[in-house]
């Protein structure tokens, strides 16, 4: 049974699921409906009625889906800030629009949008923690929803409280109302006369996680099991123990499977792995897969088990196709994690020491970058003050602490944005710059001994760029690999 919504019992959850601290900032993802409005009221509770002392910061995102609805949403969210004297953060989207161009469904690139945005809020007011309002009734409909898609044991463990917002992230997603039932938030919401909106498009069961809501969840508790909610519930509690102990084994395990690494391949030790328990086979394989952030979400018992025959098959040569394009294929005694992609594979993220003067390949980005040294031409500072070149700049050399080296950008990186007021971390950068996740693991940084130079195709940082004083510069240049210098 799931306990009593009230503030004391929050606090002991908050606590015993180690979300946050009680003096942590925090973004609160606030959409209006009855779900993000308890958690909001219930997070604010928290400071006059549990000794917390929460800096919380709202955050809305309006998926243009719902036309005058959804301005009015904007309206509610930005009130119910305004008077608990909180900071708000709005932000538009085009949801439809970008599920089209991704090839996505409008609820996938709805939540995309939003964990972006989310994402953004934190790093621009300093928070390491997100709260968004799913609840039991959440969980329970999404076990059941991937028990009839066929989900695998990991899938059995439904919504984490805690995950990170993205994968090189150093914020989190937390989820304070988990153990908590959609009825005894309507009860907390009624009790203490906190208005909400109410969504008509969640009535719809032309989506399939409505129809498991409205249908398919009351029938089975009719027809079959009064309290299946507690069921699928604790079914998905003691799916995440078992997943707790199988990923501190499959860590220390998947290390010494390893024979090689790049950013586009993995190569495992496929005798080695035949003879593992097929559970940990099924951990080290999913482990693997999400190593590359691509196609994880997506993953189903039906793909991993067609994995763990491969592995166990003694003949050579077979492959198999996996969300997001990726492939995994047996050859003799390895096993080859391969991303969709005919590129040619280096190194993963390794620092390439740029020659100077010269031109240095990057195969693995199918560029080369071409450094020039030379003395600052009459004219050539307003120039480039003038103009935009987002993969040719020039900038101070006597600013810059070599080697020169390329890298892809790491966890932390921060530099300052020629023009911009002061320093910012790069993945807020990025993201401010509209570029896709997975785009952004594939942005090439170039630094010296300080930090980041330039992020190719975007910025130089302000610290190398050109002034008055300059005189002996440097001139370097992205272009296509293997073109020359006319092209």
């Amino acid at each position: 049974m799931t306990p009593e919504f009230t503030i004391r019992a929050l606090a002991d959850a908050i606590a015993e699921d180690q979300l946050f601290e009680r003096d942590a900032t925090l973004v609160v993802g606030v959409s209006g409906g009855p779900d993000s409005m308890a958690l909001l009221h219930a997070l604010c509770s928290l400071n006059s009625e549990a000794d917390f002392d929460l800096r919380i910061h709202v955050a809305h995102v309006n998926h243009k889906l719902r036309g005058f609805e959804a301005e009015k949403d904007v309206a509610f969210v930005e009130a119910a800030a305004d008077s608990l004297e909180l900071p708000c953060s709005v932000f538009a989207t085009d949801v439809a629009s970008h599920a089209k161009k991704r090839g996505q469904s409008i609820e996938e690139a709805a939540r995309e949008e939003r964990y972006h945005f989310l994402e953004r809020v934190c790093i621009q007011v300093g928070a390491q923690r997100a709260a968004v309002g799913h609840h039991a009734d959440d969980q329970a409909e999404t076990v059941l929803f991937r028990i009839l898609r066929g989900t695998g044991l990991r899938g059995l463990g439904g919504i984490p409280t805690s995950r990170p917002i993205s994968p090189m992230s150093d914020a989190r997603v937390v989820r304070p109302l988990l153990r908590f039932t959609r009825s005894q938030i309507v009860d907390f919401l009624s009790d203490r006369g906190i208005p909400y909106r109410e969504d008509r498009t969640n009535e719809s069961t032309e989506i399939m996680r409505n129809r498991i809501r409205h249908t398919i969840l009351p029938k089975l508790e009719e027809d079959v099991n009064p309290q299946v909610r507690d069921a699928l519930i604790r079914l998905s509690e003691q799916a995440r123990w078992v997943e707790e102990y199988l990923n501190e084994t499959a860590q220390r395990t998947l290390e010494t499977l390893v024979i090689s690494r790049t950013d586009q391949e993995m190569t495992l030790n496929a005798a080695s792995l035949a003879r593992k328990n097929r559970i940990i086979q099924t951990e080290l394989v999913w482990r693997s897969v999400a190593s590359f952030e691509l196609g994880q979400q997506d993953l189903a018992f039906t793909h991993i088990k067609s994995v763990l025959d491969l592995i166990n098959d003694p003949a050579s040569g077979k492959q198999v196709s996996l969300p997001g394009g990726m492939t995994i294929s047996k050859l003799y005694d390895r096993l080859i994690i391969s991303m969709p992609t005919d590129e040619p594979r280096e190194m993963i993220a390794p620092d390439v020491v740029l020659h100077m003067p010269g031109v240095t390949h990057l195969p693995v980005r199918g560029m080369e970058i071409a450094c020039d040294l030379r003395e600052l031409q009459p004219g050539e500072l307003e120039t480039w003050r003038e103009e935009r070149h987002p993969y040719e700049q020039i900038v101070d050399m006597e600013k810059v602490q070599l080697p020169l080296t390329v890298r892809a950008r790491r966890a932390g990186d921060r530099f300052w944005p020629l023009g911009a007021p002061g320093s910012k971390k790069l993945a807020e950068f990025l993201i401010d710059a509209k570029v896709t996740p997975a785009e952004r693991d594939r942005v090439a940084v170039v630094c010296d001994q300080l930090g980041p130079v330039w992020i190719v195709g975007h910025r130089i940082d302000e610290r190398v760029k050109l002034t008055r004083q300059s005189k002996r510069v440097l001139h370097i240049k992205a272009r296509p690999l293997g073109h020359g210098e006319d092209e």
